[in-house]
């Protein structure tokens, strides 16, 4: 149940919804509470004389036990008994699917995120882009959206055309084969530091055969791209990343012509200097430049064809775009081309925008030649995390299969954790630490309530009628907000806010945990504390599930 929902609607009053209904600073003071100070308005009446008044209205229940007016405030106490019985039943007889819900059955969400560029390797920077996609599709799929995710390629561009001049130049097939995507990196970073003028005009001339359909420059092309799937894939798999289209800007290609036609038939087309634009300076934003002076197009002109493309294939409920807030303006512009063309569906278009990711040294800039590739950021954090539990724990079975959940869980957490806008500094030590807001501190309580269940060696079963101590009802109340969590991370495009869920219930039950005995004791007491561990570790690891994290039995 969510209280939120419930109270809103037995309140029954024009105003007030249950995203209205906030979380007391004080416990003591209730479980919920109602800000009345947004109705004084509304009713012409001091917020105190309205929650007073809403109070002697409302009428107690097995839900609701209690109800108080104070400075403005409507607090609500939920039943205890009532609450447990409800949240814990739930959760044991849902397992797995406690969250889940079907209300996006019959829509579709795409998602464009990720979208690496062929023949270069990971860097850090992709990091944010491909976990946060890779949550936001777990999470709408588990309120039942059907989901799509798409990884826009980036292969497209005349530097194409420089590695194939370079391969053409200095490579050897064996060398490429073998080495894969960094030896064809090699392979573009060296042309970038030797080409002369006669060089880049044979990379143009190469890229111009690209397009031509020449075969042997396609089939070349189509080997580095299939270099880079097979090298991308090995890290999407350790993430837990899943993507049902690689249609990237190529793919658009032959689309993009339907759209400049519409364009031109709407009189949105305005010549500039030559290029195609369409004039947006009366909406506060520089043109949106269609055609270059020279007819090429441009990625505005793709993903305008790829916004057709996909409303014309998915009929999407809404189409995000998890890119960095550097792309603001774009994604602004395309959304209001999109718009001035008449398509309903411009306003089911989201940019879902991020910060930057850096190591604490600064490493990060591709230009200042200080990237740092991805997958030596997932074995270093691998390689800690091993030393940390074999610190911790030298006894422990599998210590390497746990050190690459750790380790991995680390990596997607902490750029997880934050709110999606911030830049973060990612620091190896943070990120492993068994104290503090992370993933091995949410692990580690995993496991601790697994060991707990497993030592107990009985069937978990839920008495009836027990009333909760102040303990254990902080870790109910946590436990009963996480299905409105999942939806308000759906809603909010924010998966920290299923992060930060994950240690707040973590951070309560350890304190039920310190409080409270559980083996030791007997009856009642045994049988619920069991039922409330049970709980919190179905609820932990479904919660990192949508982050794309494991969580090991044992730590």
């Amino acid at each position: 149940m969510d209280y939120r929902v419930y109270i809103a609607e037995k309140l029954n009053v024009d105003g007030i919804a249950a995203s209205d209904i906030a979380l007391p600073p004080n416990s003591e003071m209730g479980d919920y509470a109602l800000p009345c100070f947004k109705l004084a308005k509304i009713f012409r009446k001091s917020p105190v004389q309205i929650a007073e008044e809403l109070k002697n209205e409302f009428v107690c229940d097995s839900v609701i036990s209690e109800v108080s007016a104070v400075n403005g405030y409507l607090n609500f106490k939920i039943n205890k008994i009532g609450l447990a019985q409800n949240v814990i039943s739930e959760i044991l007889e849902r397992g797995d699917n406690y969250g889940s819900s079907e209300e996006g059955k019959g829509k579709t969400v795409c998602i464009d995120y990720s979208s690496v560029n062929i023949a270069k390797p990971f860097h850090i920077g992709h990091l944010s882009t491909t976990v946060i996609g890779g949550a936001l599709y777990k999470i709408y799929a588990c309120l039942g959206y059907n989901v799509v995710g798409i990884n826009h390629l980036g292969d497209y561009g005349t530097q194409f055309g420089k590695l194939i001049c370079a391969y053409k130049k200095w490579g050897v097939k064996e060398e490429v084969q073998k080495g894969g995507i960094h030896a064809i990196n090699a392979l573009y970073v060296r042309f970038n530091e030797e080409a002369d003028e006669n060089m880049e005009a044979e990379a143009r001339e190469y890229f111009r055969l690209i397009e031509s359909g020449d075969k042997e420059a396609n089939e070349l092309f189509e080997w580095f791209k299939s270099l880079t799937l097979e090298y991308v894939k090995t890290i999407y798999d350790k993430l837990n990343i899943t993507f049902d289209s690689y249609a990237g800007e190529r793919f658009y290609t032959d689309k993009m012509q339907p759209v400049i036609d519409e364009l031109k038939r709407k009189n949105l087309l305005k010549e500039s200097e030559g290029a195609q634009i369409v004039d947006l300076e009366p909406y506060g934003m520089p043109p949106c430049l269609i055609l270059r002076s020279d007819g090429a197009s441009l990625y505005a002109t793709r993903d305008l064809a790829a916004a057709t493309y996909r409303k014309n294939t998915y009929d999407f409920y809404k189409c995000l775009y998890v890119v960095a807030y550097q792309q603001n303006l774009h994604f602004k512009q395309i959304f209001k081309v999109l718009e001035l063309m008449g398509k309903p569906w411009a306003k089911d278009l989201v940019h879902v925008a991020y910060g930057m990711v850096s190591l604490e040294d600064g490493a990060m800039s591709t230009r200042k030649g200080k990237v740092v590739w991805l997958e030596d950021v997932i074995s270093k954090c691998v390689e800690k995390a091993y030393s940390v539990i074999a610190e911790k724990n030298s006894a422990l079975e599998n210590k390497s299969e746990i050190a690459e959940t750790v380790g991995l869980g680390a990596v997607i957490f902490g750029a997880l954790y934050n709110n999606k806008i911030k830049d973060i500094t990612f620091s190896y030590d943070k990120v492993l630490s068994f104290e503090g807001e992370t993933s091995v501190y949410v692990q580690y309580t995993c496991a601790r309530a697994n060991s707990v269940i497993e030592k107990s060696g009985q069937k978990i079963q839920l008495p009836h009628g027990y009333m909760p101590n102040n303990a254990e009802f902080e870790v109910i109340k946590a436990l009963a907000l996480f299905p409105r969590t999942v939806r308000d991370a759906a809603d909010k495009y924010e998966p920290s806010l299923i992060a930060r869920y994950a240690v707040d219930l973590a951070q309560k039950f350890n304190k039920f945990y310190i409080e409270c005995k559980i083996l030791t004791e007997s009856g009642d007491i045994k049988n619920f504390r069991l039922a409330l561990t049970k709980s919190v570790h179905t609820t932990l690891k479904a919660a990192l599930s949508l982050l794309g994290i494991g969580a090991p039995e044992k730590m």
